[in-house]
């Protein structure tokens, strides 16, 4: 059982699901009105992913984590869980102001009530996020690095799981406005593959995976840039 290659893959699809397909779910709650559904369902998020997460550290260090290792994990994972918490409240609360404003009831968008959670919204929450999503990965490739799996890459599963979590990849990080760090962690670690990793693939699937998202983020950023000359928002694309 390729168990470690079809982690990568599960892991592709809920975070497609998670980060981005819930967004057609903006409609009232019939729990509570005043959230939408996908603010209901991304209550979920960290409860689904994060486990997800350490069943992929811990197979890719074959159940043999170390202390440091252990620390770096919870650490990368608070930020992820800090942010996505921040991001799940401040959003729904920008939500909330934008369809007061154009229902007419009350616009708040020229107060410091809106400055304020739009900010938690789009950049602190944003960055602490992503920083947790980048750490992880990091993390993940870095104990990968160091020994091989016990099982051989599948590349039935990790090309597809990679090109699912390399789109998944360009539109969080293009639209979370977290491009700074985002787009050179991508640049950086594919050279890295490129440089010392190929021959590492074929024996750890969660390298496999990482260089196959980060190439195709890459190429995605590469070709956005180059079409537009800068790095729009892909829901305001004409905004740069």
């Amino acid at each position: 059982m390729k168990r470690l290659s079809l982690l990568t893959l599960i892991f592709a699809v809920l975070s497609l699901t998670l980060f981005l397909l819930l967004v057609f779910l903006r409609i009232p709650s019939p729990l509570y009105p005043l959230m939408s559904i996908q603010d209901t369902i991304d209550i979920l998020t960290p409860l689904i992913l994060i486990p997800v997460y350490w069943l992929m550290f811990k197979s890719v260090t074959n159940n043999k984590t170390n202390l440091a290792g252990e620390i770096a994990f919870m650490v990368m994972a608070a930020f992820w869980v800090a942010g996505q918490g921040m991001h799940l409240s401040a959003n729904s609360i920008d939500n909330l102001i934008g369809n007061l404003a154009k229902n007419q009831v009350i616009d708040v968008s020229a107060t410091d009530i809106f400055h304020l959670t739009y900010f938690y919204d789009e950049y602190l929450s944003h960055y602490l996020w992503h920083i947790g999503v980048f750490g992880l990965a990091a993390l993940l490739v870095f104990e990968g690095w160091r020994q091989p799996a016990d099982e051989k890459t599948d590349w039935r599963m990790a090309v597809p799981a990679g090109i699912l979590y390399g789109f998944t990849y360009f539109c969080f990080v293009d639209e979370g406005n977290t491009l700074p760090i985002g787009l050179p962690f991508a640049v950086i670690m594919t050279l890295l593959f490129f440089a010392w990793g190929r021959v590492r693939l074929t024996q750890q699937p969660i390298l496999a995976f990482f260089f196959v998202s980060l190439l195709v983020a890459t190429l995605l950023f590469a070709i956005w840039g180059l079409y537009w000359g800068c790095f729009p928002p892909i829901l305001e694309p004409t905004h740069c």
